[in-house]
């Protein structure tokens, strides 16, 4: 087997949820060893959130795979001093426990990189280690809320909460490339480093576009449901069938061929209402009125046939059991089987692929599954 670009690398996780769990992940992935410290009795407690996966939870097999389970008490002097031995001998220590908790049992970010100079810490936080909102709990939805994502997601009438958890996933994104970025600047330097990673700035980086579209434009960005609120045409349109196909037109190029080549209607290239794109978002329903007019005499898969032979990009709007077969996965093997506790799962592959090397899945651990062998490892 081929040698992973993380072998030799040891990370500890003192995590939690989805965020810090999710960044390691990735790095186990890479094949970073990551040793997961959880708390006697029920571990991390995304363990519980939810029995959809042969009665475990499927956040916890989502963000945990590759890992090794080490149940600790952190108040026990003989625990805290194993785990003392652990980080000693590690190269990175990632956590997401409620801010100061690390400070509190003296393995906050200063107090490690004091006595391991080589080592390098990620701190997780909801909104940041300074500010009134410090202490404030930040459970996901609560920090789409903040940054306004919540606000411009939905329809019309109503804010929705988008259907994964994407301010975890932002959080952890950032902490595990910065996590690569120091362990690449340690081989140059030889020193380590404090990283540190708020939800709320991670996902207002991922605010951008409405951010600078009200700073300077002036005007609060629109909740539009599954249209787009800066482009159109783009997004679902009725066919005569009464489904839907979804399409989208980034140019004056694409339009014109819409026109053209898809509509038959030439004609609306020079209609003063949808002349360049700015125009057609004030009168996208008008719009929208004329495509469907256009497709009532298609079916969906008639439609979505007429806009790949213009080079118009669309897609249909799949059940998330539909993905799960999507041919297009099949036809790239883009799945793997890997072991749990209650036997062999199936997921897809990380979505990095490196040429000539298929990347490991390794199994998601019992709680405590490894305790006392890294207690043998590190007496």
């Amino acid at each position: 087997m081929a040698v992973l670009p993380l072998q030799g690398v040891t990370v500890v996780a003192l995590e939690q949820a989805v965020a810090g769990p999710f960044a390691t992940r990735q790095l186990a992935d890479l094949g970073a060893r990551v040793i997961k410290v959880e708390r006697p009795g029920r571990g991390d407690f995304a363990r519980d959130y939810d029995r959809e996966v042969k009665g475990m939870s499927a956040y916890f097999v989502w963000v945990n795979r590759g890992k090794e389970s080490v149940v600790l008490d952190l108040k026990d002097d003989a625990d805290r001093a194993l785990l003392d031995r652990i980080v000693a001998r590690a190269d990175v220590v990632l956590q997401n426990l409620r801010p100061g908790a690390c400070e509190q049992l003296g393995l906050g970010s200063a107090a490690l990189r004091a006595r391991h100079p080589r080592l390098i810490t990620c701190d997780i936080t909801g909104y940041g280690d300074s500010g009134p909102y410090r202490d404030k709990k930040a459970y996901d939805l609560l920090v789409q809320c903040e940054t306004g994502l919540v606000s411009i997601t939905g329809t019309p009438e109503e804010p929705a909460r988008p259907g994964v958890s994407i301010a975890d996933i932002a959080g952890g994104m950032y902490a595990y490339t910065g996590v690569l970025t120091a362990l690449y600047e340690r081989e140059r330097t030889g020193e380590g480093t404090a990283l540190a990673v708020s939800l709320l700035d991670a996902l207002g980086e991922w605010m951008g576009h409405p951010f600078y579209a009200q700073a300077y434009g002036g005007a609060p960005v629109a909740r539009s449901g599954a249209r787009h609120p800066s482009i159109s045409p783009y997004g679902p349109y009725l066919c005569g069938d009464g489904a839907r196909v979804f399409l989208s037109v980034q140019n004056d190029r694409e339009w014109v061929a819409l026109c053209e080549r898809v509509l038959r209607r030439p004609e609306l290239t020079r209609d003063p209402r949808f002349a360049e794109n700015p125009l057609r978002r004030a009168h996208d329903d008008e719009l929208t009125a004329e495509l469907e007019r256009c497709f009532a005499g298609h079916t969906a898969n008639g439609v979505s046939t007429l806009l790949e032979g213009a080079g118009i990009a669309c897609a249909r709007l799949r059940t998330v059991g539909e993905f799960a077969g999507h041919p297009q996965l099949a036809a790239r093997d883009r799945f793997g089987d890997f072991g749990s506790p209650v036997g062999s799962l199936r997921g897809l592959l990380p979505p990095v692929e490196v040429a000539g090397r298929r990347a490991p899945m390794r199994s998601v651990p019992a709680l405590g599954e490894h305790t006392e062998a890294v207690r043998a490892e590190f007496s």
